[in-house]
Protein backbone atom coordinates (compact mmCIF):
# COMPACT_ATOMS: atom_id res chain seq x y z
CA UNK A 1 0.00 0.00 0.00
CA UNK A 2 1.24 3.54 -0.82
CA UNK A 3 2.32 5.39 1.91
CA UNK A 4 0.71 8.61 -0.16
CA UNK A 5 -2.59 7.22 0.38
CA UNK A 6 -2.26 7.61 4.03
CA UNK A 7 -0.56 10.95 3.80
CA UNK A 8 -3.21 12.31 1.46
CA UNK A 9 -6.00 11.45 4.13
CA UNK A 10 -4.03 13.01 6.67
CA UNK A 11 -3.65 16.47 4.58
CA UNK A 12 -7.63 16.72 4.30
CA UNK A 13 -8.20 15.72 8.05
CA UNK A 14 -5.87 18.62 8.80
CA UNK A 15 -8.08 20.70 6.46
CA UNK A 16 -11.27 20.20 8.19
CA UNK A 17 -12.79 20.87 12.17
CA UNK A 18 -15.90 18.78 11.19
CA UNK A 19 -16.38 16.06 12.72
CA UNK A 20 -18.58 13.87 10.28
CA UNK A 21 -15.96 15.17 7.41
CA UNK A 22 -13.06 13.78 9.40
CA UNK A 23 -15.38 10.17 9.71
CA UNK A 24 -16.01 10.34 5.72
CA UNK A 25 -12.13 10.81 5.24
CA UNK A 26 -11.30 7.81 7.16
CA UNK A 27 -13.94 5.42 5.99
CA UNK A 28 -12.37 6.17 2.84
CA UNK A 29 -8.69 6.01 3.76
CA UNK A 30 -9.67 2.63 6.12
CA UNK A 31 -11.79 0.67 2.83
CA UNK A 32 -8.58 1.70 0.83
CA UNK A 33 -6.53 -0.32 2.78
CA UNK A 34 -6.27 -3.65 2.49
CA UNK A 35 -6.66 -6.44 5.81
CA UNK A 36 -3.51 -6.97 6.30
CA UNK A 37 -1.84 -3.80 6.54
CA UNK A 38 -5.44 -1.74 8.70
CA UNK A 39 -3.33 -2.82 11.80
CA UNK A 40 -0.38 -0.64 11.19
CA UNK A 41 -2.34 1.94 9.62
CA UNK A 42 -4.66 2.34 12.74
CA UNK A 43 -1.74 2.56 14.97
CA UNK A 44 0.11 4.53 12.51
CA UNK A 45 -3.14 7.19 12.83
CA UNK A 46 -2.67 7.38 16.44
CA UNK A 47 0.72 8.34 16.29
CA UNK A 48 1.70 4.79 17.52
CA UNK A 49 3.38 1.48 16.53
CA UNK A 50 1.79 -0.47 19.32
CA UNK A 51 -0.69 0.17 21.89
CA UNK A 52 -0.23 2.13 25.04
CA UNK A 53 0.32 -0.86 27.23
CA UNK A 54 3.46 -2.41 25.76
CA UNK A 55 5.22 0.42 26.60
CA UNK A 56 6.95 0.46 22.77
CA UNK A 57 7.09 4.06 22.16
CA UNK A 58 7.46 5.80 18.77
CA UNK A 59 8.35 9.65 20.04
CA UNK A 60 11.59 10.10 18.41
CA UNK A 61 13.69 12.87 20.04
CA UNK A 62 13.94 16.18 17.77
CA UNK A 63 17.39 16.64 17.39
CA UNK A 64 17.78 13.11 15.48
CA UNK A 65 14.79 13.77 13.15
CA UNK A 66 17.03 17.37 12.36
CA UNK A 67 20.03 15.32 11.47
CA UNK A 68 17.97 13.04 9.40
CA UNK A 69 16.04 15.77 7.38
CA UNK A 70 19.47 17.35 6.83
CA UNK A 71 21.48 14.35 5.59
CA UNK A 72 18.13 13.74 3.56
CA UNK A 73 18.08 16.88 1.92
CA UNK A 74 21.68 18.30 1.74
CA UNK A 75 21.12 20.68 4.16
CA UNK A 76 23.18 22.22 7.38
CA UNK A 77 21.69 21.49 10.43
CA UNK A 78 21.80 25.04 11.52
CA UNK A 79 20.01 25.53 8.50
CA UNK A 80 17.43 23.17 9.91
CA UNK A 81 17.55 24.05 13.13
CA UNK A 82 16.61 27.70 12.30
CA UNK A 83 13.81 27.05 9.99
CA UNK A 84 12.33 25.04 12.81
CA UNK A 85 12.71 27.76 14.73
CA UNK A 86 10.79 30.21 12.58
CA UNK A 87 8.21 27.43 11.32
CA UNK A 88 8.02 25.60 14.47
CA UNK A 89 7.35 22.54 12.95
CA UNK A 90 9.73 19.97 11.79
CA UNK A 91 7.29 18.10 9.72
CA UNK A 92 7.12 21.29 7.94
CA UNK A 93 10.68 22.31 7.11
CA UNK A 94 11.21 18.60 5.77
CA UNK A 95 8.64 19.25 3.25
CA UNK A 96 9.85 22.83 2.49
CA UNK A 97 13.24 21.50 2.18
CA UNK A 98 12.05 18.57 0.11
CA UNK A 99 10.48 20.26 -2.24
CA UNK A 100 13.40 23.34 -2.57
CA UNK A 101 16.06 20.88 -3.42
CA UNK A 102 14.00 18.32 -5.31
CA UNK A 103 15.96 15.44 -3.83
CA UNK A 104 13.40 12.59 -5.64
CA UNK A 105 14.44 14.56 -8.75
CA UNK A 106 17.91 12.89 -8.56
CA UNK A 107 16.37 9.52 -8.58
CA UNK A 108 16.04 8.19 -12.28
CA UNK A 109 13.03 5.69 -11.17
CA UNK A 110 11.74 7.56 -7.84
CA UNK A 111 10.94 4.02 -5.24
CA UNK A 112 7.18 4.09 -3.93
CA UNK A 113 6.89 4.75 0.05
CA UNK A 114 4.73 2.28 1.23
CA UNK A 115 3.23 1.85 4.09
CA UNK A 116 4.72 -1.52 5.28
CA UNK A 117 8.05 0.30 5.21
CA UNK A 118 7.38 3.28 6.46
CA UNK A 119 5.82 1.04 10.28
CA UNK A 120 8.94 -1.64 9.52
CA UNK A 121 11.60 0.93 9.83
CA UNK A 122 9.71 2.66 12.52
CA UNK A 123 9.24 -0.37 14.36
CA UNK A 124 13.17 -0.82 14.44
CA UNK A 125 13.85 2.52 15.64
CA UNK A 126 11.90 2.25 18.22
CA UNK A 127 13.18 -0.98 19.32
CA UNK A 128 17.12 -0.53 19.05
CA UNK A 129 19.21 0.07 21.69
CA UNK A 130 22.26 0.17 22.95
CA UNK A 131 25.88 1.43 21.07
CA UNK A 132 25.18 2.68 17.55
CA UNK A 133 21.46 2.73 18.28
CA UNK A 134 21.19 6.44 17.58
CA UNK A 135 23.67 6.14 14.64
CA UNK A 136 21.27 3.44 13.25
CA UNK A 137 17.92 5.41 14.05
CA UNK A 138 19.39 8.68 12.01
CA UNK A 139 20.49 6.33 9.33
CA UNK A 140 16.73 4.60 9.04
CA UNK A 141 14.66 7.71 9.09
CA UNK A 142 17.05 9.65 6.69
CA UNK A 143 16.08 6.53 3.88
CA UNK A 144 12.84 7.11 4.80
CA UNK A 145 13.31 10.70 3.80
CA UNK A 146 15.28 10.65 1.00
CA UNK A 147 12.28 7.92 -0.65
CA UNK A 148 9.23 10.45 0.63
CA UNK A 149 7.48 12.71 -1.52
CA UNK A 150 7.45 16.25 0.13
CA UNK A 151 4.05 15.68 1.39
CA UNK A 152 4.73 12.15 2.52
CA UNK A 153 8.25 13.35 4.33
CA UNK A 154 5.70 15.90 6.47
CA UNK A 155 3.67 13.09 8.05
CA UNK A 156 6.27 10.82 8.42
CA UNK A 157 8.52 13.33 10.45
CA UNK A 158 5.04 14.09 12.52
CA UNK A 159 4.27 10.97 12.82
CA UNK A 160 8.26 9.70 13.91
CA UNK A 161 8.28 12.46 16.74
CA UNK A 162 4.85 11.70 18.04
CA UNK A 163 3.03 15.12 16.88
CA UNK A 164 1.02 14.11 14.15
CA UNK A 165 -1.81 16.36 15.95
CA UNK A 166 -4.79 15.15 13.30
CA UNK A 167 -7.64 16.05 15.77
CA UNK A 168 -8.79 11.90 15.51
CA UNK A 169 -10.08 10.99 18.42
CA UNK A 170 -10.51 6.72 19.03
CA UNK A 171 -13.96 7.23 19.43
CA UNK A 172 -14.22 8.87 16.09
CA UNK A 173 -11.37 6.11 14.67
CA UNK A 174 -14.42 3.66 16.21
CA UNK A 175 -17.53 5.51 14.06
CA UNK A 176 -15.45 5.13 11.06
CA UNK A 177 -14.69 1.83 11.77
CA UNK A 178 -18.77 0.75 12.03
CA UNK A 179 -19.10 2.23 8.65
CA UNK A 180 -16.73 0.77 6.84
CA UNK A 181 -16.68 -2.62 8.23
CA UNK A 182 -19.99 -2.94 9.79
CA UNK A 183 -23.83 -1.07 9.74
CA UNK A 184 -22.84 2.09 10.47
CA UNK A 185 -24.04 3.02 14.11
CA UNK A 186 -25.92 -0.02 14.69
CA UNK A 187 -22.78 -2.14 14.76
CA UNK A 188 -20.51 0.99 17.00
CA UNK A 189 -21.93 -0.45 20.39
CA UNK A 190 -20.52 -3.91 20.12
CA UNK A 191 -17.22 -2.11 18.48
CA UNK A 192 -16.64 -0.03 21.38
CA UNK A 193 -17.41 -2.62 23.72
CA UNK A 194 -14.26 -5.06 22.18
CA UNK A 195 -12.17 -1.49 22.55
CA UNK A 196 -12.87 -0.85 25.72
CA UNK A 197 -11.68 -4.55 26.71
CA UNK A 198 -9.07 -4.67 24.40
CA UNK A 199 -7.87 -0.93 24.25
CA UNK A 200 -5.96 -1.88 21.15
CA UNK A 201 -7.53 0.27 18.07
CA UNK A 202 -4.94 -1.98 15.45
CA UNK A 203 -6.35 -5.14 17.30
CA UNK A 204 -10.32 -4.50 16.76
CA UNK A 205 -9.29 -2.77 12.97
CA UNK A 206 -7.94 -6.44 12.36
CA UNK A 207 -10.33 -8.47 14.03
CA UNK A 208 -13.04 -6.32 12.01
CA UNK A 209 -11.54 -6.57 8.77
CA UNK A 210 -10.75 -9.99 8.63
CA UNK A 211 -14.11 -12.25 10.61
CA UNK A 212 -16.44 -8.97 10.49
CA UNK A 213 -19.09 -8.27 13.24
CA UNK A 214 -19.57 -11.95 14.40
CA UNK A 215 -15.35 -11.87 15.13
CA UNK A 216 -15.84 -8.63 17.19
CA UNK A 217 -18.43 -9.85 19.72
CA UNK A 218 -15.73 -13.24 20.11
CA UNK A 219 -13.14 -10.83 21.48
CA UNK A 220 -12.71 -11.32 25.14
CA UNK A 221 -11.02 -9.75 27.92
CA UNK A 222 -7.03 -11.17 27.90
CA UNK A 223 -4.43 -10.81 30.77
CA UNK A 224 -2.15 -8.35 29.82
CA UNK A 225 -4.56 -6.17 28.20
CA UNK A 226 -5.91 -3.50 30.13
CA UNK A 227 -9.51 -2.73 29.39
CA UNK A 228 -10.62 0.73 29.78
CA UNK A 229 -11.21 1.76 33.48
CA UNK A 230 -15.33 2.28 34.30
CA UNK A 231 -15.69 6.07 35.21
CA UNK A 232 -17.75 8.08 37.53
CA UNK A 233 -20.43 11.07 37.39
CA UNK A 234 -20.68 13.55 40.42
CA UNK A 235 -23.91 14.78 42.49
CA UNK A 236 -23.26 17.67 45.24
CA UNK A 237 -25.73 16.38 48.09
CA UNK A 238 -26.76 13.24 49.36
CA UNK A 239 -30.15 13.22 49.03
CA UNK A 240 -29.41 13.80 44.98
CA UNK A 241 -27.03 10.63 45.16
CA UNK A 242 -29.56 8.15 47.25
CA UNK A 243 -32.46 9.22 44.84
CA UNK A 244 -30.48 8.38 41.37
CA UNK A 245 -29.59 4.89 42.92
CA UNK A 246 -32.78 4.11 44.05
CA UNK A 247 -32.71 5.14 48.07
CA UNK A 248 -29.52 2.85 48.56
CA UNK A 249 -26.34 2.33 47.50
CA UNK A 250 -22.95 0.88 48.44
CA UNK A 251 -20.47 3.89 49.66
CA UNK A 252 -16.76 3.66 49.86
CA UNK A 253 -14.04 5.71 50.78
CA UNK A 254 -12.38 7.85 48.00
CA UNK A 255 -8.96 7.62 48.06
CA UNK A 256 -6.57 10.29 46.88
CA UNK A 257 -3.91 7.94 45.04
CA UNK A 258 -2.97 6.32 41.68
CA UNK A 259 -5.65 4.24 39.91
CA UNK A 260 -4.44 0.69 39.11
CA UNK A 261 -5.56 -1.98 37.03
CA UNK A 262 -3.58 -5.45 38.59
CA UNK A 263 -3.40 -8.34 36.44
CA UNK A 264 -2.51 -11.42 37.58
CA UNK A 265 -1.10 -14.82 36.04
CA UNK A 266 1.15 -18.25 37.27
CA UNK A 267 3.87 -16.47 35.28
CA UNK A 268 3.36 -12.89 35.61
CA UNK A 269 1.80 -9.69 37.35
CA UNK A 270 1.28 -6.73 35.31
CA UNK A 271 0.10 -3.16 36.67
CA UNK A 272 -1.53 -0.49 34.43
CA UNK A 273 -2.10 2.83 35.05
CA UNK A 274 -5.74 4.78 34.09
CA UNK A 275 -3.79 6.02 30.96
CA UNK A 276 -3.18 2.15 30.30
CA UNK A 277 0.43 2.70 30.34
CA UNK A 278 2.61 -0.54 32.12
CA UNK A 279 4.21 0.54 35.51
CA UNK A 280 4.75 -2.24 36.86
CA UNK A 281 8.79 -1.98 37.16
CA UNK A 282 7.62 1.52 39.19
CA UNK A 283 5.64 -0.62 41.78
CA UNK A 284 7.81 -3.99 42.70
CA UNK A 285 6.30 -4.08 45.89
CA UNK A 286 2.87 -4.35 44.97
CA UNK A 287 3.77 -7.02 42.66
CA UNK A 288 5.65 -9.21 45.60
CA UNK A 289 2.62 -8.09 47.91
CA UNK A 290 -0.17 -9.65 45.45
CA UNK A 291 1.54 -12.67 44.44
CA UNK A 292 1.12 -13.34 48.70
CA UNK A 293 -2.52 -11.65 48.87
CA UNK A 294 -4.30 -13.71 45.86
CA UNK A 295 -5.75 -16.60 46.54
CA UNK A 296 -6.50 -17.33 42.43
CA UNK A 297 -4.01 -18.15 39.79
CA UNK A 298 -5.43 -15.55 37.44
CA UNK A 299 -7.40 -12.10 37.73
CA UNK A 300 -7.84 -8.38 36.95
CA UNK A 301 -8.80 -6.40 39.86
CA UNK A 302 -8.76 -2.50 40.24
CA UNK A 303 -7.54 -0.49 42.99
CA UNK A 304 -6.12 2.95 44.07
CA UNK A 305 -1.88 2.94 44.95
CA UNK A 306 -2.09 5.36 47.64
CA UNK A 307 1.24 6.85 49.78
CA UNK A 308 1.53 6.39 53.40
CA UNK A 309 3.48 7.71 56.13
CA UNK A 310 6.50 5.19 57.15
CA UNK A 311 6.08 6.35 60.54
CA UNK A 312 2.37 6.85 60.78
CA UNK A 313 0.40 4.92 58.28
CA UNK A 314 -1.33 7.73 57.65
CA UNK A 315 -2.39 8.48 54.55
CA UNK A 316 -0.37 11.25 52.07
CA UNK A 317 -2.16 12.91 49.19
CA UNK A 318 -2.09 12.34 45.52
CA UNK A 319 1.27 14.25 44.98
CA UNK A 320 3.31 12.04 46.99
CA UNK A 321 2.55 8.73 45.17
CA UNK A 322 2.90 10.21 41.71
CA UNK A 323 7.22 10.47 42.93
CA UNK A 324 7.30 6.43 42.44
CA UNK A 325 5.69 6.84 38.97
CA UNK A 326 8.29 7.57 35.38
CA UNK A 327 11.01 5.88 38.34
CA UNK A 328 13.33 3.65 35.87
CA UNK A 329 16.37 3.62 38.60
CA UNK A 330 16.72 3.74 42.06
CA UNK A 331 13.20 1.74 42.81
CA UNK A 332 14.35 -0.01 45.97
CA UNK A 333 15.26 3.79 47.87
CA UNK A 334 12.05 4.96 46.29
CA UNK A 335 9.96 2.49 47.61
CA UNK A 336 11.67 2.59 51.32
CA UNK A 337 11.17 6.77 50.73
CA UNK A 338 7.33 5.94 49.57
CA UNK A 339 6.06 3.13 50.88
CA UNK A 340 2.34 2.71 49.46
CA UNK A 341 -0.61 0.58 49.95
CA UNK A 342 -2.57 -0.76 47.23
CA UNK A 343 -6.84 -0.65 47.97
CA UNK A 344 -8.69 -2.67 45.81
CA UNK A 345 -12.27 -1.81 45.14
CA UNK A 346 -13.32 -3.99 42.11
CA UNK A 347 -12.54 -7.69 40.23
CA UNK A 348 -13.22 -7.96 36.64
CA UNK A 349 -12.12 -11.13 36.03
CA UNK A 350 -11.29 -14.56 37.45
CA UNK A 351 -9.68 -18.04 36.38
CA UNK A 352 -10.93 -17.13 33.04
CA UNK A 353 -13.97 -15.60 33.42
CA UNK A 354 -15.24 -12.13 32.45
CA UNK A 355 -17.00 -10.51 35.97
CA UNK A 356 -18.35 -7.42 33.61
CA UNK A 357 -21.65 -8.03 33.87
CA UNK A 358 -21.57 -9.27 37.21
CA UNK A 359 -23.65 -6.72 39.64
CA UNK A 360 -21.69 -4.62 41.92
CA UNK A 361 -22.46 -6.70 45.25
CA UNK A 362 -21.78 -10.14 43.36
CA UNK A 363 -18.34 -8.59 42.52
CA UNK A 364 -17.46 -7.24 45.40
CA UNK A 365 -18.52 -11.24 47.15
CA UNK A 366 -16.17 -12.68 44.96
CA UNK A 367 -13.31 -10.28 45.59
CA UNK A 368 -13.39 -10.55 49.07
CA UNK A 369 -13.04 -14.26 48.72
CA UNK A 370 -10.01 -13.76 46.35
CA UNK A 371 -8.15 -11.27 48.45
CA UNK A 372 -6.11 -11.42 51.51
CA UNK A 373 -7.24 -7.92 53.09
CA UNK A 374 -3.65 -7.78 55.13
CA UNK A 375 -0.60 -5.73 55.16
CA UNK A 376 -0.13 -3.36 51.69
CA UNK A 377 -3.01 -5.28 49.99
CA UNK A 378 -6.29 -4.15 51.83
CA UNK A 379 -10.22 -3.87 50.57
CA UNK A 380 -11.62 -0.71 49.87
CA UNK A 381 -13.34 0.49 52.83
CA UNK A 382 -17.38 0.43 52.24
CA UNK A 383 -21.05 0.40 54.02
CA UNK A 384 -24.07 0.13 52.49
CA UNK A 385 -26.13 3.35 53.57
CA UNK A 386 -29.89 4.29 52.70
CA UNK A 387 -30.45 7.70 54.53
CA UNK A 388 -28.53 10.91 53.34
CA UNK A 389 -27.78 11.59 57.28
CA UNK A 390 -25.74 7.54 57.01
CA UNK A 391 -24.31 9.47 54.20
CA UNK A 392 -22.95 12.36 55.70
CA UNK A 393 -21.86 10.47 58.41
CA UNK A 394 -19.67 8.21 56.17
CA UNK A 395 -18.04 10.94 54.70
CA UNK A 396 -16.99 12.44 57.89
CA UNK A 397 -14.87 9.15 58.29
CA UNK A 398 -14.05 9.14 54.96
CA UNK A 399 -12.59 13.01 55.44
CA UNK A 400 -10.86 11.95 58.92
CA UNK A 401 -9.13 8.86 57.09
CA UNK A 402 -7.44 11.30 54.77
CA UNK A 403 -9.37 10.48 51.86
CA UNK A 404 -11.34 13.12 48.91
CA UNK A 405 -14.91 11.78 49.75
CA UNK A 406 -16.94 8.87 48.75
CA UNK A 407 -17.37 6.71 45.48
CA UNK A 408 -21.46 5.82 46.10
CA UNK A 409 -22.12 3.06 44.11
CA UNK A 410 -25.57 1.15 42.86
CA UNK A 411 -26.37 -2.34 44.25
CA UNK A 412 -29.07 -2.69 42.18
CA UNK A 413 -29.20 -5.78 39.36
CA UNK A 414 -28.16 -3.97 36.82
CA UNK A 415 -24.95 -2.76 38.58
CA UNK A 416 -22.96 -4.11 36.18
CA UNK A 417 -18.90 -2.83 35.28
CA UNK A 418 -18.95 -0.45 31.93
CA UNK A 419 -15.23 -0.43 30.72
CA UNK A 420 -14.88 3.09 29.50
CA UNK A 421 -17.98 4.43 30.49
CA UNK A 422 -18.76 7.25 32.92
CA UNK A 423 -22.40 6.71 33.99
CA UNK A 424 -24.29 7.05 37.85
CA UNK A 425 -23.83 3.50 38.36
CA UNK A 426 -20.76 5.36 40.02
CA UNK A 427 -21.73 8.98 41.67
CA UNK A 428 -18.52 10.64 43.12
CA UNK A 429 -19.50 12.46 46.42
CA UNK A 430 -16.96 15.05 47.84
CA UNK A 431 -16.23 17.28 50.74
CA UNK A 432 -18.67 20.50 49.91
CA UNK A 433 -16.69 23.59 50.58
CA UNK A 434 -17.99 27.03 51.86
CA UNK A 435 -18.98 29.54 49.27
CA UNK A 436 -16.95 26.90 46.66
CA UNK A 437 -17.65 25.04 44.20
CA UNK A 438 -19.28 21.49 45.68
CA UNK A 439 -15.97 19.55 44.13
CA UNK A 440 -12.90 20.05 42.16
CA UNK A 441 -12.75 19.57 38.25
CA UNK A 442 -10.61 18.59 35.96
CA UNK A 443 -9.73 20.41 32.90
CA UNK A 444 -7.36 20.37 30.09
CA UNK A 445 -4.95 22.93 28.96
CA UNK A 446 -5.78 23.62 25.06
CA UNK A 447 -4.14 27.30 24.92
CA UNK A 448 -2.42 30.03 26.74
CA UNK A 449 -2.18 33.58 26.49
CA UNK A 450 1.30 35.83 26.47
CA UNK A 451 2.06 37.44 30.18
CA UNK A 452 2.48 41.16 30.46
CA UNK A 453 4.30 42.73 33.41
CA UNK A 454 5.63 40.62 36.00
CA UNK A 455 4.33 37.56 34.15
CA UNK A 456 6.39 38.89 30.57
CA UNK A 457 7.96 35.96 29.26
CA UNK A 458 5.90 33.55 30.64
CA UNK A 459 1.95 33.21 29.77
CA UNK A 460 -0.51 34.86 31.67
CA UNK A 461 -2.70 32.42 31.83
CA UNK A 462 -3.99 28.81 30.21
CA UNK A 463 -7.49 28.17 28.53
CA UNK A 464 -8.75 25.48 30.17
CA UNK A 465 -11.69 22.88 28.58
CA UNK A 466 -13.90 19.88 29.68
CA UNK A 467 -14.14 16.65 27.52
CA UNK A 468 -17.76 16.62 25.50
CA UNK A 469 -18.06 12.65 25.26
CA UNK A 470 -20.85 12.81 22.48
CA UNK A 471 -18.32 15.18 19.90
CA UNK A 472 -15.49 13.63 21.23
CA UNK A 473 -14.53 17.59 21.61
CA UNK A 474 -12.80 20.23 24.30
CA UNK A 475 -14.88 23.15 25.41
CA UNK A 476 -13.50 25.99 26.63
CA UNK A 477 -14.50 26.62 30.50
CA UNK A 478 -12.37 29.52 31.84
CA UNK A 479 -8.83 30.76 32.23
CA UNK A 480 -6.95 29.92 34.14
CA UNK A 481 -4.14 32.16 36.09
CA UNK A 482 -4.34 31.86 39.84
CA UNK A 483 -2.89 29.17 42.03
CA UNK A 484 0.68 28.48 40.28
CA UNK A 485 3.77 29.34 42.57
CA UNK A 486 6.59 31.42 41.08
CA UNK A 487 8.89 28.40 40.10
CA UNK A 488 5.66 26.95 37.83
CA UNK A 489 5.00 30.18 36.32
CA UNK A 490 7.97 30.37 34.96
CA UNK A 491 8.23 26.75 33.79
CA UNK A 492 4.68 27.08 31.81
CA UNK A 493 6.15 27.51 28.42
CA UNK A 494 8.56 24.56 28.88
CA UNK A 495 5.82 22.83 30.43
CA UNK A 496 3.65 22.76 27.09
CA UNK A 497 6.31 23.15 24.46
CA UNK A 498 5.51 19.95 23.27
CA UNK A 499 2.43 20.46 22.78
CA UNK A 500 2.32 23.80 21.14
CA UNK A 501 1.13 23.63 17.49
CA UNK A 502 0.30 26.25 15.54
CA UNK A 503 -3.41 27.01 15.35
CA UNK A 504 -6.36 25.87 17.05
CA UNK A 505 -6.51 21.91 17.51
CA UNK A 506 -9.42 20.32 15.86
CA UNK A 507 -11.02 18.69 18.26
CA UNK A 508 -10.80 22.08 20.70
CA UNK A 509 -14.23 24.34 20.18
CA UNK A 510 -13.28 27.68 21.06
CA UNK A 511 -14.86 31.41 20.77
CA UNK A 512 -12.05 33.06 22.45
CA UNK A 513 -8.80 33.57 20.49
CA UNK A 514 -5.84 32.01 22.40
CA UNK A 515 -2.05 33.15 22.02
CA UNK A 516 -0.78 29.99 21.70
CA UNK A 517 -2.70 26.73 20.97
CA UNK A 518 -1.89 23.49 22.56
CA UNK A 519 -2.85 19.88 21.73
CA UNK A 520 -5.31 18.61 24.49
CA UNK A 521 -3.21 16.62 26.18
CA UNK A 522 -2.27 18.18 29.75
CA UNK A 523 -5.10 17.96 32.86
CA UNK A 524 -4.86 20.18 35.67
CA UNK A 525 -6.95 20.18 39.29
CA UNK A 526 -9.25 23.05 39.15
CA UNK A 527 -11.02 24.71 41.92
CA UNK A 528 -13.32 27.78 41.76
CA UNK A 529 -16.07 30.09 43.39
CA UNK A 530 -19.04 28.52 41.55
CA UNK A 531 -20.19 27.90 37.84
CA UNK A 532 -22.12 31.01 35.87
CA UNK A 533 -23.37 31.58 32.44
CA UNK A 534 -20.96 32.88 29.98
CA UNK A 535 -21.41 34.38 26.30
CA UNK A 536 -17.64 33.78 25.86
CA UNK A 537 -17.49 29.78 26.48
CA UNK A 538 -18.84 26.79 24.77
CA UNK A 539 -19.18 24.42 27.83
CA UNK A 540 -22.85 23.39 27.77
CA UNK A 541 -23.86 26.48 24.89
CA UNK A 542 -27.58 26.50 24.56
CA UNK A 543 -27.92 23.56 27.28
CA UNK A 544 -28.68 26.59 29.78
CA UNK A 545 -29.48 29.52 27.95
CA UNK A 546 -29.43 30.09 23.93
CA UNK A 547 -25.94 31.67 22.86
CA UNK A 548 -24.21 31.02 26.50
CA UNK A 549 -22.15 28.33 27.59
CA UNK A 550 -20.69 27.78 31.22
CA UNK A 551 -18.02 29.29 33.00
CA UNK A 552 -15.67 28.56 36.10
CA UNK A 553 -15.95 32.18 38.14
CA UNK A 554 -12.55 32.94 39.90
CA UNK A 555 -10.60 29.72 38.65
CA UNK A 556 -7.78 28.42 40.52
CA UNK A 557 -4.87 25.93 40.27
CA UNK A 558 -4.85 23.49 42.75
CA UNK A 559 -1.36 22.51 42.15
CA UNK A 560 -2.32 19.15 41.17
CA UNK A 561 -1.41 18.01 37.72
CA UNK A 562 -3.47 15.01 36.81
CA UNK A 563 -0.64 13.35 34.68
CA UNK A 564 -2.55 10.07 35.89
CA UNK A 565 -5.51 11.10 33.66
CA UNK A 566 -5.96 10.88 29.51
CA UNK A 567 -7.67 13.94 28.27
CA UNK A 568 -10.92 12.46 28.04
CA UNK A 569 -11.10 11.38 31.40
CA UNK A 570 -11.22 15.20 32.24
CA UNK A 571 -14.49 16.63 33.67
CA UNK A 572 -17.13 16.21 31.07
CA UNK A 573 -19.28 18.95 29.66
CA UNK A 574 -22.49 16.73 31.31
CA UNK A 575 -20.82 16.94 34.48
CA UNK A 576 -20.36 20.48 34.41
CA UNK A 577 -24.07 21.43 33.46
CA UNK A 578 -25.27 18.53 36.04
CA UNK A 579 -23.42 21.01 38.66
CA UNK A 580 -24.56 23.89 37.79
CA UNK A 581 -28.30 22.45 37.71
CA UNK A 582 -27.34 21.05 41.22
CA UNK A 583 -25.61 24.96 42.20
CA UNK A 584 -29.03 26.32 41.23
CA UNK A 585 -31.22 24.60 43.35
CA UNK A 586 -28.81 25.10 46.26
CA UNK A 587 -29.39 28.71 45.73
CA UNK A 588 -33.35 28.50 45.62
CA UNK A 589 -33.66 26.53 48.77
Amino acid sequence: MDYSLIAETYEMLEKTTKRLDMIDQLVRMIKETPNDLIKKVAYLTQSKIYPDFLGIELGIAEQIAIISISKATNTSRSEVKKMWKEIGDLGEVAEKLLTKRKVRTLLEEPEVLTVEEVYSKLDYIARIRGKGAVESKIDQLTKLIVKATPKEAKYLIRTATGRLRLGVGDMTFLDALAIAYGKGKHSRENIEHAYNISSDLGFVSEVLAERGLQGITEIEMTIGHPVRPMLCERLVSAEEILEKLGGKGAAEFKYDGLRIQAHISPKEIFLFSRRLENITKQFPDIVRDLRKNIYSKSAILEGECVAVDPDTGEMLPFQVVTKRRGRKYQIDKKIVEVPVVFIIFDILYLEQKSLLGYPYLDRRGILEKTVIDIDNIQLAYHKILNTSDELNEFMEKAIEAGCEGLVVKSISSKSIYQPGSRGFLWIKYKREQISELADTIDLVAIGAFAGRGKRAGTYGALLMAAYDDESDSFKTVCKLGTGFDDETLIKLPTIFREDRIDNIHPQVDSKIEADYWFTPNKILEIRGSELTLSPSHTCGLDSIKKNSGLAVRFPRFTGKWREDKAPNDATTVKEIIAMYKAQLKKIKK
